[in-house]
């Protein structure tokens, strides 16, 4: 039976270590160990210092020399940042470095991204205890942790002279030289790099290593960053929605927002006994028969005039207060003139044909609104509707959920602003005015965060401004599999970002991604979209938008779907992935289900594809016993635009 190996995991971080970020590497570490069962390890010590020389060198050293740990583990300081400085500490405290392990985490990550080469990790041995920088993040925690992971065990065998695992390591290496190398990092999930390692274009992965996810997973996960985010910036709210904050607003600036107070009627409404018809405020007991018109009551009139008698009747329109002593109105469809003034332009006397029943026509005091009654609850979005009712009850400025800030960033080297003269080898950028106005046409605001090219001081430069003005950042371009996409290796190498999936099931739209990151102790959410006009839009619908409503307080954030049948002259072929098609939905005078007819070409760069399209009819993957989708197919239809009715 193998000797327990004793780990100890030490993170660096400034902010780690005073409480204002959390440790996520740390942990991830210490799941590792635990779960190699080559290593058969076990996590004796654990701690998380500032980025301080001493303060690692006093970890590191007691650790070793007391014995506590066979292995060190270390996460975080090992950039270019003026406070990494866990290399230097390392180096100082080591007896012997160990440059093969430090080869090993750069070539294995260097197949990864370029940017590993921007790693300074240091490794070696202080008495019997190996000691191995690590990088920051997850993701590469991950990784390089793999890269050396079938070296540690035989380095601590060999470092406490333990003969018969030490042979028996060496009998293993010698009769399996026959055998391919298989790199851990392609055990861990990257089965499909099948680029050469040798670095720049030639040796780039040829498939993507990141696992395919539904559509529905992919909006899982970015709606449960999204509560992350909410419950992180608004720990203090009060209430229980689940919000990023709250904001007093005028009435008339609410439609669209999530209220997040209890309107209560301060005035009964209507606030005095109101005619529901036009016609004559009467005496009931009264009954049929001639009566003389004493007046007028209309609407926006003192109710306080005289008191009605009997035999006698008010002029009344719809809306105004019925006079005192009158307990009943009589439409004036249902009187007849008996007599009028000479001029002939006034009633003096009216025929009530038919008796009338008190209380009739009439809305009493607070009939439609109590004084006092919680008119809209929190939680509930304002509407055309709502607003009103606001107006109705006096309530003139209203505590609504803040709406999160939205930055939209596009990317490439080709990519110009509209109102350029187009140059050589370029387009204009049509995707981020597509997305700004898509976003506004849903009540989104969203800022422009201007145009990147591709490459990394600028790229690096572009996503730091746009993160100072935004909670969500949404990115067009840069994910895909081209040499130049670097959206990914950017953010995890600058901005400590976890890439949470790179490729979803769908057409369009498969290379979408979406990662987190924290800027200024401030969480983020970045949704990559792919470059493809249509892609962005068709992405935008089914991602931002409802992560937009999620993070403004809507409890129901994804589109409305309605079934239809395919209307086309020809079956369409299906693609192995579900198909969004961009669709024009309308309903027949009593129809139940919808026609859908194609907008056209779908292929992914054809935005005239999304000009007409009011809906993405959800074409199903093809398979063995469906390769074309048949004319009248019924399918599911995603929402996105009005829809109206044949005429």
């Amino acid at each position: 039976m193998s000797v327990k190996i004793k780990v100890g995991i030490l993170t660096v971080s400034d902010s780690c270590s005073k409480g204002e970020a959390e440790d996520l590497s740390g942990p991830l570490l210490k799941q590792l160990v635990l779960d190699d069962s080559r290593l058969d390890g076990e996590v004796t010590v654990t701690k998380c210092v500032p980025d301080n020389i001493e303060d690692i060198r006093r970890a590191l050293v007691s650790w070793s020399d007391g014995g506590q740990a066979d292995i060190i583990l270390t996460t975080g300081g090992t950039g270019f940042a003026a406070r990494d400085v866990t290399p230097e500490a390392t180096i100082s405290v080591l007896d012997k470095q160990a440059p093969g392990l430090v080869t090993s985490m750069l070539v294995g990550s260097l197949s990864v991204t370029p940017l590993a080469a921007l790693s300074r990790p240091a490794a070696g041995i202080r008495g019997r205890t190996v000691i191995v920088n690590l990088p920051g993040s997850k993701k590469a925690v991950k990784e390089c942790f793999g890269f050396i992971q079938p070296a540690l065990r035989h380095a601590v065998d060999l470092l406490h002279d333990r003969k018969r695992p030490v042979v028996a390591t060496h009998a293993a290496l010698q009769g399996s030289m026959a055998r391919s190398h298989v790199c851990p990092h392609q055990v861990e999930g990257s089965k499909n790099h099948d680029g050469d390692g040798s670095g720049g274009v030639a040796g780039r992965p040829r498939q993507s290593t990141w696992p395919m996810i539904t559509v529905e997973e992919a909006q899982a996960r970015i709606f449960s960053e999204c509560k992350k985010m909410m419950r992180e910036i608004n720990k203090d709210e009060c209430n229980e929605l689940n919000i990023l904050g709250t904001e007093l607003v005028g009435y008339r600036d609410s439609l669209g927002r999530v209220l997040c107070q209890d309107v209560v009627a301060k005035d009964p409404l209507p606030p005095f006994p109101a005619s529901i018809k036009d016609g004559y405020a009467v005496i009931a007991q009264d009954g049929a028969g001639v009566r003389k018109v004493r007046g007028e009551a209309s609407a926006g009139c003192d109710p306080g005039m005289g008191e009605l008698t009997t035999m006698e009747v008010f002029r009344i329109n719809t809306g105004a207060p019925v006079p005192p002593g009158a307990d009943a109105v009589v439409m004036v469809e249902e009187t007849k003139l008996v007599r009028k003034t000479d001029d002939g332009k006034e009633e003096l006397e009216i025929e009530i044909l038919k008796a009338p029943q008190i209380g009739q026509d009439i809305r009493p005091i607070g009939s439609d609104i109590a004084m006092g009654e919680t008119v809209l609850s929190a939680g509930t979005i304002l509407g055309p509707g709502e607003v009103g009712l606001l107006a109705a009850v006096g309530v003139t400025e209203v505590l609504v959920s803040k709406l999160p800030r939205i930055a939209v960033l596009s990317t490439g080297n080709e990519i110009q602003e509209p109102g350029e003269d187009l140059l050589p080898g370029h387009i204009r950028d049509s995707n981020k005015t597509t997305l700004l106005a898509l976003l506004a046409s849903n009540g989104v605001r969203a800022v422009d965060a201007g145009i990147a090219k591709d490459d990394l001081g600028t790229l690096t430069a572009a996503l730091q401004s746009a993160f100072e003005k935004s909670d969500v950042l949404v990115t067009t371009g840069g994910v895909s599999m081209g040499d130049r996409d670097l959206l990914r290796q950017v953010l995890v190498a600058n901005f400590g970002a976890d890439i949470h999936f790179a490729r979803v099931q769908m057409k369009p739209g498969k290379p979408t991604t979406f990662a987190t990151c924290t800027v200024n102790n401030q969480p983020k959410l970045i949704i990559g979209l792919p470059g493809n006009p249509v892609s962005a839009t068709v992405t935008c619908h089914l991602y931002v938008l409802p992560a937009a409503r999620l993070l403004a307080g809507f409890s129901s954030p994804l589109p409305g779907k309605v079934r239809a049948k395919l209307v086309c002259q020809a079956p369409l072929p299906l693609d192995p992935r579900p198909e969004y098609t961009r669709v024009q939905l309308s309903f027949r005078p009593g129809a139940a289900v919808a026609d859908a007819v194609p907008t056209g070409n779908q292929i992914s760069s054809r935005l005239a594809s999304m000009a007409n399209a009011n809906g993405l009819l959800l074409l199903p993957p093809r398979s063995e016993l469906m390769k074309v989708a048949p004319v009248g197919l019924e399918c599911d239809v995603i929402l996105i635009g009005n829809v109206m009715i044949n005429v």
